[in-house]
């Protein structure tokens, strides 16, 4: 079926308190293994494209396969970019039929991410894509990171009552204790701060980082509006090893499909777990989730600067 955008599936999760996964992919077979396993648990999927994704594919490449795998299945599937670092990516990544942006200004001051952001949401509305955003900073790596800088970066709930206004975003990636990278499944979100968000902003929030959070902590938060979770790098971590292994049971193999199909299948099962712990398999036959992006205007964007 055709891309349709994020905006009703986040919405209708936020009603029915289940969470979209969001996963990143980098190459044909972790976007096969993705769609393979919302196929089959008949969920709605947010297949998320990196700026690193971007510059090691190149933009082409890596939304038409998303757009080649979305035809070909029968569940809702997002085209999204993941962290758009400027106000340029968003515009190109709209240009290229993306059903769901994403800019990252948590780095910047506060008045420059609300007035970027909001400029993006005025180039979007007209024609109907979401824009995700990020207020407080979810930090990389546990490794190099204390707990109290962990929670000196969360998102504070009255700020992020202003930013939604000022900005007039669809979704907010928040802060809450997750950190990007993490490689063992230790984090605790702060829940307490989740409830005080969920107080003071209505549109669905977005968990980054999940890779590194505890399970029960995730599908706790979820209860208080995380809507959308992004997950990477366990996708990696199992792709990279089903490889590692089959180089090691398979050591004279020249055909490079039998160590990537079976790096897609190990992803598939990670999906397909994520999935089931989010409580969206089974919701893509839903109602209000089959509304396709509406086409790109080129005029559209000549009064913003």
């Amino acid at each position: 079926m055709p891309l349709v955008t994020s905006k009703e599936l986040l919405q209708a999760a936020l009603e029915g308190h289940f969470a979209v996964g969001a996963f990143n992919a980098n190459n044909m077979e972790q976007i096969q293994g993705i769609i393979d396993a919302a196929v089959e648990e008949q969920s709605p999927v947010i297949l998320q494209v990196s700026q690193g994704a971007i510059d090691y594919a190149g933009l082409s490449y890596a939304s038409t396969m998303v757009k080649v795998a979305a035809q070909e299945a029968n569940v809702p599937v997002v085209l999204h970019l993941d962290h758009g670092s400027s106000f340029e990516q968003n515009v190109i990544c709209l240009r290229a039929g993306f059903t769901s942006l994403m800019f990252d200004g948590s780095k910047l001051p506060y008045e420059d991410n609300v007035r970027i952001t909001k400029q993006i949401v005025e180039m979007c509305t007209p024609v109907g894509i979401p824009v995700e955003a990020e207020l407080g900073k979810v930090l990389q790596s546990r490794d190099n990171v204390s707990e109290d800088e962990v929670r000196a970066a969360m998102t504070d709930p009255d700020q992020a009552r202003q930013f939604v206004e000022e900005t007039g975003i669809s979704s907010l990636a928040v802060a809450v204790g997750s950190v990007h990278a993490m490689t063992s499944a230790d984090a605790e979100l702060d829940i307490e701060r989740m409830k005080a968000l969920r107080e003071k902003v209505d549109i669905p929030m977005v968990l980054h980082g999940s890779s590194g959070a505890r399970e029960d902590s995730i599908v706790e938060a979820i209860q208080y509006g995380v809507c959308k979770i992004n997950v990477a790098t366990q996708l990696n971590m199992a792709f990279v090893g089903a490889i590692k292994q089959a180089s090691v049971d398979m050591p004279d193999n020249v055909d490079p499909r039998k160590w990537l199909s079976l790096g897609r299948d190990a992803l598939k099962e990670v999906v397909r777990h994520k999935m089931r712990t989010f409580g969206s398999s089974g919701q893509a036959t839903s109602s209000g989730f089959a509304s396709p992006a509406k086409s790109f205007r080129t005029a559209e964007l000549g009064h913003l600067e």
